[in-house]
């Protein structure tokens, strides 16, 4: 009986641009343009994602987790630092159409009638984004902070916060306190 995970040859064989050690990835998951996407040691992504690089790195550092069901748009530059995690069908964009009704908003016209916002996502350090939560083009959330379930990231956020809603909305701060147990992971 096969695992859920691939094998360590299996996971060399997709033809990443760079991979760590300790990397476990569900059969079920799609990559496109995989030669465009990095991880670093101990990430873990579940079942059933999709993620996508086009035009620039998907880079994922390590103790990185990517739950079950997300998608990850990274055509346009993605990058996931260390300790962080996507909750289960969290979805990331770095592309978004025009909803102006002044342009085109789908991929099967011709692109000189459409304008896309095309921008990339950090997620820093200690950041986790809760189930079902959406990541819109351009936004970086900084280190420490965490998101609610069900909530929409439209903007950019400072470190240290919890956050939710759609839009987000900054509720308290966050103890820094997983900086010190980060460290004696380091040091084990």
């Amino acid at each position: 009986m096969a695992s859920d995970f691939y094998t360590v040859q299996e996971v060399k064989d997709i033809g990443f641009k760079a991979i760590g050690k300790n990397i476990k990835i569900s059969r079920s998951c799609i990559f496109f343009n995989p030669h465009l996407i990095s991880m670093g040691d101990n990430v873990r992504i579940d079942a059933n994602c999709v993620i996508s690089a086009n035009h620039e790195l998907v880079i994922f550092g390590s103790y990185v987790h990517i739950g079950v069901g997300c998608y990850i748009n990274g055509s346009f530059g993605v990058e996931l630092k260390d300790f962080c995690g996507l909750s289960s069908g969290v979805r990331l964009f770095t592309s978004s159409d025009d909803y102006s009704g002044e342009f085109m908003t789908n991929p099967t016209g011709p692109s000189e009638l459409t304008n896309p916002h095309n921008s990339s996502v950090v997620i820093s350090k200690y950041v986790n984004i809760g189930s079902n939560s959406v990541i819109l083009p351009g936004v970086t959330i900084g280190e420490g902070s965490v998101v609610g379930s069900l909530s929409l990231v439209n903007k950019t956020i400072k470190s240290w916060g919890v956050y939710f809603g759609s839009p987000v909305i900054r509720l308290s701060d966050r103890k820094k306190n997983v900086i010190n147990l980060s460290k004696k992971i380091h040091d084990s």
